[in-house]
């Protein structure tokens, strides 16, 4: 039945409005990305129809694998290194070498949120619109983007580039702790970095990203049986709870800083005064700065405590910075709206809160642009999906972004 739909999805893509046809190479570049269609829905659907949650080391080494596999066929030069933390899967890195100037950096990730057995429950699916499956978007649409657009280059024989690397990732979930290292070496001998993350809808290209904070708040009290003496124990869990309440002033949503509970955990068994408590926050940022503001307001409450004789300790985590709205980035997102609009197409300039790599580039003097992979929502839930009249145009902009920026790279920032 998935088989039927992936063809049924093919052939409603393959009849809806036509786009206008570019010209010259460029026009080269459109045909052969229409002509690749059914391949890279296929290829997605093998790809999202392996459990690779973040942490999940067999899985997702198989998911690694199949990418190995893909980009071998296609010439490139492919290594599994080991990641920097044992528990995560192989990171890879694959490379090609061409006659040009500009050296091209492509991040992706293999890695998800969800647990092992989500497959089974929701595979990979379409109804002719959309498709549907655990991380389609957040990242494996954006990994076969990669994949075809080097497939495109290898049958256009375009190689006017220094060098094509692209790195595809298991940690990134988790604010990359398995390849931090390995993306600040390839940043370090790149010229753009390109980052295929989801593009948000209706059609809009990530120039800003918020940095990634977690907070640990842990509390520490004093246990006693809950029913022959209470008054002996000192309750952690309520102290935790007093805790979240004064934090309860900083912002949720919007577009600065934001903090949101997402973890908590309290008591040993139901019939002992609790005597540890912990939550955690995770915490967005639009600049380093307010990262330290929220540090100074979780360690000034934990000061304030409501429960005698209990301690609070407080332990900042930090995944990845801000990527903040820069020259670098605004001229790379021009560039992409010239090549949309050999299409007939605008693309919008946005930035979210969810964080990625190209923050670490930007950091490491590289110009670089997010949100290139195919358009979706429901991101980190059951409702995940991609627009699948989103595919060619997403694969044509890639690859032509590549082109452009191997031919004339931008300059990097001292």
């Amino acid at each position: 039945m998935r088989r039927i739909a992936l063809l049924l999805a093919t052939a409603l893509i393959a009849t809806s409005p036509a786009l206008a046809a570019p010209k010259g190479q460029a026009g080269k570049v459109w045909q052969a990305a229409e002509a690749l269609r059914a391949e890279q829905l296929t290829l997605l659907e093998r790809l999202v129809n392996i459990d690779s949650g973040t942490g999940d080391k067999v899985s997702g080494q198989k998911a690694q694998e199949l990418v190995a596999e893909q980009l071998r066929a296609l010439g490139m030069d492919v290594a599994l290194i080991p990641a920097e933390n044992p528990a995560y899967p192989h990171n890879l890195v694959a490379t090609l070498k061409g006659r040009g100037k500009g050296r091209v950096l492509l991040i992706a990730h293999t890695d998800t949120v969800f647990e092992p057995g989500t497959v089974a429950k929701r595979p990979f699916s379409t109804d002719g619109k959309r498709a549907y499956g655990p991380g389609v978007g957040d990242e494996k649409g954006g990994v076969v983007e990669g994949i075809m657009a080097i497939k495109l280059l290898s049958q256009l024989k375009h190689d006017d580039y220094a060098s094509i690397t692209f790195l595809v990732e298991t940690s990134e979930e988790r604010g990359s702790p398995g390849t931090r290292g390995l993306i600040t070496k390839l940043v370090g001998t790149a010229d753009v970095e390109l980052n295929l993350e989801p593009g948000d809808a209706p059609d809009t290209l990530t120039v800003w990203r918020k940095g990634s904070n977690s907070f640990d708040i842990t509390v520490k009290g004093r246990p006693a049986h809950a029913g022959v003496a209470p008054q002996l124990g000192r309750n952690a869990a309520l102290e935790l709870i007093h805790q979240i309440q004064l934090a309860d002033g900083l912002p949720k949503v919007g577009d600065g800083v934001t903090a949101n509970l997402t973890l908590m955990k309290a008591g040993s068994r139901y019939n002992i005064i609790p005597e540890d408590a912990s939550a955690t926050f995770n915490v967005r940022i639009r600049d380093k700065a307010q990262g330290e503001d929220v540090d100074a307001v979780f360690r000034k409450n934990a000061a304030t405590t409501i429960i005698p004789d209990t301690v609070v300790t407080v332990k900042r985590e930090i995944s990845y910075p801000p990527l903040p709205d820069n020259p670098q980035t605004q001229a790379l997102a021009t560039l992409a709206e010239r090549i949309y609009a050999e299409l007939d197409r605008r693309i919008a300039r946005g930035g979210n809160g969810g964080a990625s790599e190209s923050a670490m580039a930007y950091e490491g003097g590289v110009a670089a642009l997010d949100g290139l992979g195919p358009i979706g929502g429901g991101f980190h839930s059951e409702l995940e999906y991609i627009e699948l009249d989103s595919l060619t145009p997403r694969l044509y902009l890639l690859t032509r972004l590549i082109i452009e920026t191997g031919k004339n790279p931008p300059v990097r920032r001292q």
